[in-house]
This record gives C-alpha cells, structure tokens and sequence, in this order.
C-alpha cells in the first residue's frame, strides 16, 4: 500500500487517475444544474 497502489488515493494521485479513492471534480456548470433540478423538485 503505497505509491503505486492504484486502489489508493495516492497510487492515483501517482498513476494520474480517478476512481472511488480519489473523484473527479465536477464542474461548476453541472453542479449548479443539478442543484438547480434538486430545488424544483
């Protein structure tokens, strides 16, 4: 379990990937439309 653990959030930090441990950040155009559905609803 270390660097190049890619199950890890520093073995995807390390590898460059995305995953469970480690998400992507949405951008703030999704996040606001989503909010957005999530008020009328």
């Amino acid at each position: 379990m270390g660097r190049g653990d890619a199950k890890t959030k520093r073995g995807k930090i390390t590898r460059g990937s995305f995953g469970k441990a480690r998400p992507k950040r949405k951008k703030l155009k999704t996040v606001r439309k989503i909010a957005a559905a999530a008020a009328k609803a």
